[in-house]
């Protein structure tokens, strides 16, 4: 993001200064997360979790490269080699449990970055392209956690790798072969578990690739803010660095805590029991369930339990389930509201507070229940209100809606009249 009152990176040091005319990565770091980078001064604890999200990025490659150095991608030794970084390597149960919560914390703070994203109107122009990233950011973290979720090779991992490829046998007349090219024959074996183990060592690289032209994107228009109102002037923004870093600092330390209870009292906690038991292709669990930020989509597969003409079951489950993600790439266009924040946006808020959040509650706990009633019909009507939502309610709500008047300047909505930001040029953004 660009101002003329942003500071500009002037070292002092004969060296700094030598390294910056040849390789400017000091400038770099000052203008990306320094006093050369201006952030609204008005942004909650919501805009958090960007940079939370980034930290649990950072764990799982550091904690997935040290389990690499122990794991043995055959199916007849990956179990045992899972047990022993446990029991046998030091400090080996704590890179294999930070590993494993670590997935499901980064879901956590995922989740929660998404549906601010939603709230507040992240996606809207001229922000597009940072929510395009973020979607495909999503999608790899779900590719790269299935894998994740198979290399344990216990009975979860066997079975929901079986049951998730041959989702791809839906499609028709390439997706038998395509299942088959995946797991590298015909059921889930060595060949898939080689396979699943290099490509969920390679994702979390490319993720981070996909992380920086998020941030790259993120910083030519500027970080959004919780009223939608663009900076205006000087006394909208406050530097990065001291102000917000120190604010993410501290929520950080807040996040290591809650993190360190679950990974030293309860490291099983969101762990299925029945990975704890080795793979068996001839014994099927009584009810198989993928990890728990899987269920929405799991429960959106399942709703379809009807043949619709010509069209199977099962494969309407497959396109809805990867529709629910998909749809948010159109979300820009399908919401055309001048006014970017739900706060503002009272007929809006109604149907996030009182519409999606509780259809995703409900599609969150029919994902985990059994594939039985009433749990089936109940995610039949979360999934139509989901996407509903999305693709009736919004683009009409936007259209019909009458929004609440928006404060003039980001300082105003901070400290009242802003008679600074009154007296900017209009064109001093």
């Amino acid at each position: 993001m660009s101002f003329p009152w942003a500071n500009e990176y002037k070292p002092s040091h004969p060296f700094m200064q030598w390294m910056d005319d040849r390789l400017p990565l000091p400038r770099l770091v000052f203008n990306s997360v320094g006093a050369g980078y201006p952030v609204p001064r008005n942004l909650n604890y919501f805009w958090n979790f960007g940079f939370l999200a980034a930290l649990c990025l950072i764990v799982q490659i550091v904690t997935g490269i040290v389990m690499a150095m122990h794991y043995a991608a055959n199916t007849a030794v990956a179990f045992d080699t899972i047990e022993m970084t446990v029991r046998d390597v030091n400090w080996g149960w704590m890179m294999r449990y930070a590993h494993a919560n670590g997935a499901s914390m980064f879901f956590i703070v995922i989740y929660v970055h998404i549906f601010r994203g939603f709230y507040y109107g992240s996606y809207k122009a001229p922000r597009e392209m940072v929510w395009l990233l973020g979607v495909v950011i999503f999608l790899l973290m779900m590719a790269t956690a299935f894998m994740g979720y198979v290399l344990p090779w216990g009975q979860m991992s066997f079975w929901g790798a079986k049951v998730i490829t041959g989702l791809f046998g839906a499609i028709p007349f390439v997706g038998e072969p395509l299942q088959q090219w995946l797991l590298g024959g015909f059921a889930p074996d060595n060949a898939a578990l080689n396979r699943f183990f290099s490509l969920h060592y390679l994702l979390p690289f490319v993720i981070l690739g996909v992380v920086i032209l998020h941030i790259w994107a993120l910083h030519i228009p500027g970080s959004s803010n919780p009223t939608g109102v663009e900076v205006k002037a000087e006394s909208d923004t406050v530097p990065f660095y001291p102000y917000y870093v120190a604010k993410d600092g501290w929520f950080i330390g807040v996040f290591a805590i809650v993190f360190s209870l679950m990974l030293f009292y309860f490291p099983n906690s969101l762990g299925h029991p029945d990975n704890y038991i080795p793979a068996n292709p001839m014994s099927t669990p009584a009810h198989i369930v993928p990890e728990w930020y899987f269920w929405p989509f799991y429960a959106i597969l399942r709703a379809f339990t009807q043949d619709f003409f010509f069209i199977p079951a099962k494969l309407m489950g497959v396109l809805a389930m990867f529709g629910a993600i998909l749809v948010w790439f159109f979300l820009p266009w399908l919401d055309k509201s001048p006014v970017r924040s739900g706060s503002y946006r009272p007929l809006y808020k109604k149907f996030f507070w009182f519409g999606l959040i509780p259809a995703m509650a409900v599609l969150f706990y029919c994902g985990g229940a059994a594939a039985a009633e009433p749990y089936v019909m109940i995610s039949q009507l979360a999934a139509l209100y989901y996407f509903a939502h999305f693709l009736i309610v919004l683009p009409i709500v936007s259209a019909i809606e009458k929004p609440l008047p928006l404060p003039y300047s980001i300082t105003e909505s901070v400290l009242g009249t802003d008679e600074a930001a009154q007296l900017a040029p209009s064109g001093s953004v």
